[in-house]
């Protein structure tokens, strides 16, 4: 069974998604505080941490830098619940590290489905990892090699395209910024621009030809590759 840290100061929320949760089936530990939550975290590794901003003390973003920065925690997906709905405070959350986004006010039953979402997805990110070759929607990715084929055809990809490419398959139906993926190409405080990541998504969805249509454009935050051919 599933533990998940619900870290929020407003007790009856906290009650609420706790009750709806265990029915569900999973396990849950509540914290009220950024600081309770370190050291919840800490003692028993949830397998995700439902995280509000708003928090007493540290802030929920600091806790998920933190978080997010810990070796031994990093691995741990964070779904963000916050009042802020404001494109700059959810870019900001998902730069941070976190791996989905809820606002308030919210359905306890599609909080769940996200949580359930987020749990298959990370299963799935680590299975990948273990596999020495990925393929989804036809695309196929030799991860010793480098390589990469469309429908079995081989696809000249620069070094930056195919990093994203990889890192995007490997996380399907995650929503990543443009800093996210900038980081994921060049490393931490690489100096260049949000263009830049949009003019190599251009070139990579022209040389997945019709298969580039999976890499979806989430505006206001970035891009991700559809989990489902049907996704919207």
């Amino acid at each position: 069974m599933e533990t998940i840290l619900i870290v929020e100061d407003e007790q009856d929320i906290a009650e609420i998604i706790a009750f709806n949760l265990e029915q569900a089936g999973y396990h849950t530990q509540t914290a009220r505080t950024g600081e309770d939550a370190l050291v919840k975290v800490g003692k028993f590794l949830p397998d995700l941490v439902i995280l509000d901003l708003m928090l007493p003390g540290i802030d929920g973003l600091e806790i998920c830098k933190k978080f997010k920065q810990d070796p031994v925690l990093l691995h741990i997906p964070v779904l963000i619940v916050t009042a802020k709905s404001e494109d700059n405070d959810i870019i900001c959350g998902l730069e941070m590290g976190a791996d989905d986004y809820i606002t308030k006010p919210f359905s306890p039953r599609i909080l769940t489905a996200r949580v359930k979402t987020i749990l298959r997805r990370t299963k799935i990110r680590v299975d990948n990892k273990q596999q020495g070759s990925l393929s989804l929607h036809g695309i196929e990715i030799d991860v010793n090699k480098h390589r990469a084929k469309v429908d079995g055809e081989k696809v000249d990809l620069s070094a930056s395209e195919y990093k994203i490419l990889l890192f995007l398959i490997r996380n399907p139906g995650w929503v990543f910024s443009r800093g996210q993926l900038i980081s994921t190409v060049h490393g931490e405080n690489y100096p260049v621009t949000d263009r830049s990541i949009d003019v190599q998504i251009l070139g990579l969805r022209r040389k997945l030809g019709e298969k580039g249509s999976y890499i979806e454009t989430v505006r206001g935050i970035g891009y991700r590759m559809k989990e489902n051919s049907d996704d919207i």
